[in-house]
């Protein structure tokens, strides 16, 4: 965490005329526990997916440094505080995640935990969004190829998951597949159960908005995280575009 805010921010919107203002959101992009938490689980967990979407954070970087595509990054595990999950869902601080117990948010003051990592980070969140008027939101995520808990197949490259709102999706779903990739749609969770941060920031402002969520072994290396970067950004250049 960066002067114990649980989010922070790569580049600044800055709105070019003709140019469409293109932002990112990250709500799990970091594994950080703060010193005075204890999760009670094995420390090899905090590098596996229920504890961070892993190279979304590689990828939000290349996009904002390479391609000016400015971040909002969560800084704290989804462990300690699901970003991603509205104040009253019993997720949002998880006694248990893809089979594994959270031995420690057992009994856990979800009430400390919300004031001091899920409303600053939507607060943040929101004066930021107010101040860049973006025509384009990206929210990036990332999946485990296979639940342990269930041993579930998940083949696609990519998926586009939204709620009610699907005009930027379609045109992403459609560039996307033009590159040869498995597309899903609403995979392999539908955001109509499941899309707080963008119900909340893009859908009840008729933002537009593309919600990605990337297969992680797609996105683990340096070298795989540039060619997302630079393909994603392309994407919602064009979709951006295609909106105007």
């Amino acid at each position: 965490m960066i002067d114990g805010q649980p989010y922070r921010h790569l580049g600044e919107p800055r709105p070019v005329s003709g140019e469409p203002t293109i932002v990112c959101v990250a709500d799990h992009a970091s594994n950080h526990v703060p010193e005075d938490i204890e999760l009670g689980i094995a420390p090899e967990l905090l590098d596996q997916h229920v504890a961070i979407d892993i190279g979304v954070a590689g990828v939000a970087t290349r996009m904002a440094r390479r391609h000016s595509i400015p971040a909002h990054l969560a800084t704290v595990s989804r462990l300690v505080c699901d970003l991603h999950r509205e104040e009253d869902h019993p997720g949002v601080v998880p006694e248990k995640s893809d089979g594994y117990l959270i031995p420690g948010n057992i009994g856990a003051d979800i009430e400390a935990r919300l004031a001091r990592f899920h409303r600053p980070y939507h607060a943040a969140l929101k004066e930021w969004l107010e101040a860049a008027q973006p025509d384009l939101i990206v929210s990036l995520h990332s999946f485990t190829p296979r639940m342990a808990s269930t041993d579930e197949a998940r083949p696609w490259d990519v998926s586009l998951l939204w709620n009610t709102d699907d005009r930027a999706a379609r045109h992403a779903i459609r560039f996307l597949r033009d590159e040869g990739l498995n597309v899903g749609e609403n995979e392999p969770y539908s955001g109509a159960e499941l899309n707080a941060t963008m119900n909340r920031h893009a859908e009840a402002h008729g933002r537009p908005y593309c919600f990605f969520e990337i297969r992680q072994d797609h996105i683990t290396t340096r070298v795989q995280q540039s060619r997302w970067a630079d393909m994603l950004s392309d994407v919602v250049g064009r979709v951006a575009l295609a909106l105007s």
